[in-house]
């Protein structure tokens, strides 16, 4: 057989190369295969200021060439490769790729998740420039400014809220003329003096030379086209889109345990049902989706991956 790794992490973000920095520490042969570009989402975020200790040149960028060093030098190898089909039922996993088949005693899958877009004109060049898809990163950067928070689901509303902490207006825009969040959390919204309601209604297309500067509406009902522009004293205003993520876990159904929307389900230490496989970051069910919490179950998920192979390989 060709080299065995011990350990084969799929996804090169903060969940992965957080378990990649473990493993290799902990002497285990670790490749981590990443299908684009390493560092995941917060690759393309322009400031990570709520990650603990990183103040000085706080950029997702900067933040993913720390994480990629300390990876390169305790050892682990990172290769680019899109992983097309997996075989867990042995001892030892197969993972068969664009570029090459690999071999590994354990896996830790972390693939992440991305948020849905609405696909509209404007939307993918202003994101980091006025539309977000994270409250608890970006909301802080509104304060004072007016939001715009699309979505009726239970983070939607949630999301909002949190985001009348710093902004001094939100307004929630959603397609239907109810919201699908809970009730409790609905009356708690709709009592909130910061907090307005635009129905039937969504985003044709987002504006903006650099940052956003306007958004064009259509009321669904009606056909009705509006457009909002930015406060002339502000400049800009806030989109936040909560319209649901995608976990890229498709390559597992089947396979590992999920709940009905595509999350893997794990334990607390990160096990999945197949002995030998883990999941970590964005890809599993867990109630926060942040870097925090994804290097946090990478680490994990490393260090239960040395026990299973201690417990199951002979020296």
């Amino acid at each position: 057989m060709e080299n065995v790794y011990d350990v084969v992490i799929i996804g090169g973000g903060p969940a992965g190369l957080s378990a990649g920095l473990y493993a290799a520490r902990g002497k285990m042969t670790t490749l981590i295969l990443e299908k684009e570009k390493t560092g995941g989402q917060i690759a393309t975020t322009e400031e990570v200021a709520n990650y603990p200790g990183s103040i000085t040149d706080a950029t997702g960028p900067a933040l993913v060439a720390r994480m990629v060093e300390q990876c390169n030098e305790f050892g682990a190898k990172i290769e680019k490769d899109t992983i097309k089909e997996v075989k867990l039922e042995g001892k030892i996993k197969i993972l068969v790729g664009e570029k090459n088949t690999y071999h590994a005693k354990s896996i830790i899958v972390a693939p992440g998740a991305s948020p849905r877009l609405l696909g509209v004109p404007g939307e993918k060049e202003l994101t980091g420039k006025g539309v977000s898809y994270c409250a608890t990163c970006d909301g802080d950067f509104f304060t004072d400014f007016e939001v715009f928070v699309i979505g009726g689901g239970d983070s939607a509303v949630e999301e909002a809220m949190f985001i009348t902490k710093f902004a001094r207006k939100v307004t929630i825009v959603h397609r239907r003329e109810e919201l699908r969040a809970a009730k409790s959390i609905q009356e708690k919204a709709f009592k909130h003096p910061k907090i307005d309601f635009i129905w039937n209604t969504t985003i044709k297309e987002i504006k903006g030379d650099g940052l956003v500067e306007s958004v064009v509406f259509e009321n669904l009902k009606t056909g009705e086209i509006t457009e909002h522009h930015a406060d002339e004293e502000d400049g800009t205003f806030g989109i936040f889109m909560f319209v649901g993520y995608i976990p890229q876990t498709d390559l597992f159904k089947g396979m590992l345990d999920m709940d009905r929307t595509g999350y893997i389900v794990t334990d607390d230490n990160m096990k999945t049902n197949v002995p030998g496989v883990f999941g970590a970051g964005d890809c599993r069910v867990k109630s926060l989706r942040q870097v925090v919490t994804a290097v946090s179950d990478g680490a994990i998920a490393a260090v239960q991956a040395e026990k299973y192979i201690e417990n199951n390989f002979e020296e």
